[in-house]
């Protein structure tokens, strides 16, 4: 039977769902006697109004202050927070969706729990009772909880398995814990500071975002996907326990088109529980595969038209538009377009202040928009994000394949020299078609997979990261290069060269940018997203998958679009990825010529003490001359600049 569904009656089953939009923050003080500054904690919540606009909640005692901002998907009395257990020993506050939380209540009531409300957050507060830490592993939803439990004297701190919800926190230098939904939360607490940690600006400028459990700010971290925390007053600072992790390989009963058919209704169900909702529910529709087989999917699951939005952009090159109209007209939603100009870049300031960390992911700027465009029609909304990830569909992934059977061939020694040599000689080629860019190749090839790989995916290599930093930062990083945050990760990855790669894009490209992209485009206009491709039941089915059944023939997604061939058409399936581009290299060279001249040559950079003066002018004019594409290094200067300019201001909420 689906989790949620059918167990119920459905008025218990919605009145549960309303809790998903929300932002939470809190302190924890060393001693258990000490009042906590209830007004400092009334502001950390507050910078997060734009999470949950319609009210917030606040519960203080000696040594403890918890903090609750709600959006009201449905009015209820229940939902209010923190809530607690009968004799309020035990309280949480709590942002996300359970969506097996009537089978949870029918389990703990078997094992003699009482509950007062109607609501999926009391689940985490009986579920904590009766099984302790290990309550996380009973929850399927996207969540992240902070409960405080007086009698043990603990905090525990709890991240959904995939990141789709985000959790900060910190431990101050007299033994106070904070923590919060977003980073500004945190930034409120005067003893936290604003110092910039090195090793993050590296991270940053080598993937475009700072890669959990790091944050930009010294002394404060992410709390990663799969993972606990439990604060013990008066016990030594404990380090974050993982309780899940995505697994790649398996052995497979069936065959292809046994495999294919389950995939599609496994795909079902996770949408299903998905749905249940009292407020207007639709999905966002970029024509892409991922999302066009979630809309296939609800249609069949709804008596009434599916709502559906999308973005055009003015620029052909980047434009979806067309294939979305298509799949809605195959399943007759209700469908809103909406035409993007290819210079909004009017946004540039707005994304520094929802993102809080320098973010260089330009996508965010039409994710913002089709955020925006769907609020007005719906409040709660499914998107097709982690497809590419569990079932290979980046281009990369190709690539990264032909390169391992050229390492396969060679020693690394032998291909440090030759290719190496190579990569020296060939020139850089931005202008030419992508077959003809060899220097990359050759120099991925002369590195080991890791290196290959990372090599690949840095938005500055190496060589311009040294050129690009000062020496002073580079004396602060003490050696420490970027590429460990992938060794870190791969040293418990898969052995097979896919499963590998596509297991590190698990660990920090889908949390570090996808998902945060969505959750801060989203929450910016109090809509919440729902992500059935990244069901932890479906993720953990698909990546047991055999590779070859995901990337085969040079094909992408291979099985995903065999089982979705009754649903969609073959040029949806199987024509090239395009994906959120924004055209920088021409903003740049045009209407945002002044204006990153100003921003990379100005005081705030010049200021900081990071960086070389003369490297950024060189990236700059050759850019500018058209001799080069240094979008992507500048754009990321750009947000990073921005950022920098944050830290003069106070923090606040993002609206």
């Amino acid at each position: 039977m689906a989790c949620g569904v059918g167990v119920y009656p459905i008025e218990y089953r919605r009145r549960g769902t309303d809790q998903g939009m929300c932002g939470i923050a809190g302190i924890l003080l060393p001693d258990a006697r000490a009042p906590v500054d209830e007004a400092l904690l009334v502001r950390m919540r507050d910078t997060l109004v734009h999470r949950g606009p319609d009210e917030g909640g606040v519960h203080t005692e000696p040594g403890v202050g918890l903090a609750h901002r709600r959006l009201s998907i449905i009015d209820l009395s229940s939902g209010h927070q923190p809530l607690f257990n009968e004799d309020g020993s035990v309280a949480v506050v709590y942002n996300g969706e359970i969506y097996n939380f009537p089978e949870l209540v029918e389990e703990l009531q078997g094992a003699g729990h009482r509950f007062r409300t109607r609501c999926d957050t009391e689940v985490i507060v009986h579920a904590w009772e009766e099984w302790g830490a290990a309550c996380v592993t009973h929850l399927r939803g996207m969540f992240a909880f902070a409960l405080w439990d007086r009698k043990r004297a603990t905090l525990f701190l709890a991240r959904d398995r995939l990141g789709i919800k985000p959790l900060y926190y910190a431990r101050l230098d007299d033994g106070t814990w904070l923590f919060g939904s977003e980073l500004k939360a945190l930034r409120v607490h005067p003893r936290l500071g604003d110092r910039v940690d090195p090793s993050a600006v590296e991270d940053y400028f080598a993937y475009g975002y700072v890669p959990e459990p790091r944050t930009i700010l010294r002394g404060a971290w992410k709390l990663s996907p799969g993972h606990t925390l439990e604060i013990v007053r008066g016990c030594a600072p404990p380090e974050p326990v993982r309780y899940w992790d995505v697994v790649f390989g398996g052995p497979y009963a069936g065959d292809r088109e046994a495999a294919a058919h389950e995939l599609v209704e496994r795909l079902r169900e996770a949408v299903r529980v998905r749905m249940v909702a009292e407020v207007p529910l639709g999905a966002f529709l970029s024509g892409g595969v991922d999302s066009s087989a979630v809309v296939a999917m609800m249609a069949g699951l709804s008596d009434e038209p599916v709502n559906t939005c999308s973005i055009a952009f003015s620029d052909p090159r980047f434009d979806e538009s067309d294939y979305a109209a298509r799949v809605a007209g195959r399943y007759h939603t209700r469908h809103r377009m909406e035409r993007v100009d290819a210079a909004d870049f009017a946004l540039v300031d707005r994304l520094v202040s929802l993102y809080d960390e320098p973010f260089a992911d330009s996508s965010a700027m039409p994710t913002y928009r089709v955020c925006e465009l769907a609020r007005r029609q719906v409040t709660v909304a499914l998107s097709g994000d982690g497809g590419d990830e569990a079932l290979a569909g980046y281009r990369r992934y190709r690539g990264h394949l032909l390169e391992e059977r050229m390492r396969d061939a060679l020693p690394l020694g032998l291909r440090r020299v030759l290719f190496g040599t190579l990569a020296a000689l060939y020139p850089k080629a931005d202008w030419a078609p992508r077959p003809l860019r060899a220097k990359a190749t050759f120099q991925a090839l002369a590195r080991d997979s890791v290196e290959g790989y990372f090599h690949g995916v840095s938005i500055l290599k190496d060589a311009m990261r040294r050129r690009l930093f000062s020496p002073a930062l580079r004396r602060d990083l003490q050696g420490y290069n970027a590429i460990e945050v992938l060794r870190g990760h791969d040293r418990n990855g898969p052995g097979h060269p896919l499963s590998r790669v596509q297991y590190l894009d698990f660990k920090t490209y889908l949390p570090g940018d996808i998902l945060t992209k969505v959750d801060r485009a989203s929450m910016a206009h109090a809509l919440e997203v729902r992500v059935p491709i990244l069901d932890h039941l479906l993720v953990e089915w698909m990546c047991a998958l055999p590779p070859q059944w995901k990337l085969d023939g040079g094909e992408g997604k291979r099985l995903f679009k065999t089982a979705l061939q009754p649903h969609l058409d073959a040029d949806i399936l199987y024509r090239p990825k395009m994906g959120f581009a924004v055209p920088l290299a021409g903003w740049f060279r045009g209407p945002l010529r002044e204006r990153i001249r100003s921003a990379i040559l100005g005081p705030v950079l010049g200021d900081s003490g990071l960086f070389d003066r003369d490297y950024l002018m060189q990236l700059l004019d050759r850019h500018q001359s058209g001799r080069r594409d240094h979008s992507a290094p500048l754009w990321s200067l750009l947000m990073f600049e921005g950022f920098l300019r944050t830290l003069s201001r106070p923090p606040g909420g993002a609206g």
